[in-house]
């Protein structure tokens, strides 16, 4: 495999030849947004100067135009996650909207003491919805803990199943901790026992070869904008013949067989759950994200990335008060860390007075920051463009802001 070389690709990326504070931006964000490359934005353009017209409901020709990209797009990532039809890949705004959809959808099968099983890491969206749905249906939440490394305890996690157990919600790699979790086993176990698994794998798709069946995921849901493509636009993948048992998440057009005052019918899927007008721009655009990465080669990317994490991380610990979070043997480029008695947001503001953008705060996974006991950390993640000199220059700002907190 040839090693990538990211001074190739960033032409591709204009904004990361901006300046912060009057510095060089070196973006480290990328677990919250990856950036775009000019392929991304020119397709955007160029469908609202040229083919802006709703999809699947005109005969002219602007809207055959759009119908042929938005459907085009559902192919694009039926192949990329090998899904087995078009008719499992549903449009969504995002992760968030996805596991929404499968926790008011697929939760209206569940009843009083049904138990869901999801895990000490989950993102607030993998958590947030479930407890909704415990408020209205009294169903009953189980958590699987992980250790000091961020390990999930997967002999809990199997002790955790009983009969009442009906889905497991996990993500594919943690956002604070980088782990990349045994997804695959996890799935394996839970179908054992007759349980259906949920995936976030907002964090997965950019850095790993995702195949939703070789996974035996149910459901995996993941976002356009963390895979260098446009934001407001995501994918569930779910199992057909759990998709067929579902009722509608959002009721309006596109997703009728027919209506009338007297009732309802439910259109074939996938429309089934795409109520309104769907993002038919970002859709076509998410084909040049996944073209983008796919001829990049995946495996490169990833390698790069890995590459970039030992590196960045040996050098971090040889800074004095210097503590990772997420030392994982398994794990993708994130680094979580904090210094001394420093707060976190002090830590990210002098980072960015040094042109280095990265992200603070709990993540939206504050159950995990109770684990660590801990508010928040500061967190560095890297995309196909960084650079070591770039990792170099990250690892002397934190040393510079660790003279200037820990005097």
């Amino acid at each position: 495999m040839i090693p990538l070389d990211p001074q190739k690709y960033r032409p591709d990326f204009p904004i990361l030849s901006r300046k912060v504070n009057g510095k060089p931006m070196i973006y480290l964000d990328n677990a919250a947004s990856a950036q775009a490359p000019k392929c991304v934005v020119e397709t955007i353009e160029h469908i609202y100067y040229n083919a802006k017209a709703n999809v699947h409901r005109g005969v002219h020709c602007l809207s055959q135009e759009a119908t042929a990209n938005m459907e085009a797009s559902r192919e694009r990532v039926r192949r990329f996650i090998n899904a087995e039809s078009t008719d499992e890949v549903i449009f969504t705004r995002g992760t968030t909207e996805a596991i929404n959809l499968v926790a008011s959808s697929y939760g209206e099968l569940l009843e009083a003491g049904d138990e869901v099983i999801l895990t000490v890491m989950e993102h607030h969206s993998n958590i947030v919805p479930w407890q909704l749905l415990q408020q209205r249906r009294g169903i009953v939440i189980k958590v699987v803990p992980c250790d000091e490394r961020g390990v999930l305890d997967i002999e809990e996690y199997k002790r955790l199943f009983t009969p009442r157990t009906r889905v497991v919600l996990v993500c594919h790699v943690s956002n604070v901790l980088g782990t990349i979790n045994p997804v695959t086993e996890m799935a394996a176990i839970a179908h054992e026992h007759g349980a259906v698994v949920c995936i976030d794998g907002a964090q997965a798709v950019s850095h790993l070869k995702v195949d939703v069946q070789e996974i035996g995921a149910d459901f995996y849901a993941f976002s356009s904008h963390k895979m260098y493509g446009p934001t407001g636009i995501g994918i569930l993948y779910g199992r057909r013949e759990l998709l067929e048992k579902m009722p509608p998440y959002q009721g309006g057009g596109e997703m009728i067989g027919h209506v009338s005052f007297s009732g309802t019918t439910w259109a074939e899927l996938p429309f089934k759950f795409e109520a309104g007008t769907p993002d038919y721009v970002d859709a076509a655009a998410l084909i040049k994200a996944i073209d983008y990465m796919e001829d990049t080669g995946i495996g490169r990317i990833a390698a790069h990335e890995e590459a970039l994490l030992h590196y960045t991380t040996e050098r971090l610990l040889q800074i004095p008060d210097l503590r990772i979070y997420g030392t994982a043997p398994g794990k993708a480029a994130v680094i979580s860390f904090l210094l001394g008695n420093a707060h976190h947001y002090d830590t990210g503001i002098l980072l960015d007075q040094l042109g280095i953008e990265v992200r603070t705060g709990h993540h939206c996974a504050q159950p995990l920051m109770e684990r660590f006991g801990i508010e928040g950390t500061v967190r560095a993640s890297f995309a196909l463009y960084n650079t070591f000199d770039e990792a170099d220059a990250f690892v002397e700002g934190v040393k510079r802001v660790n003279a200037m907190l820990n005097v």
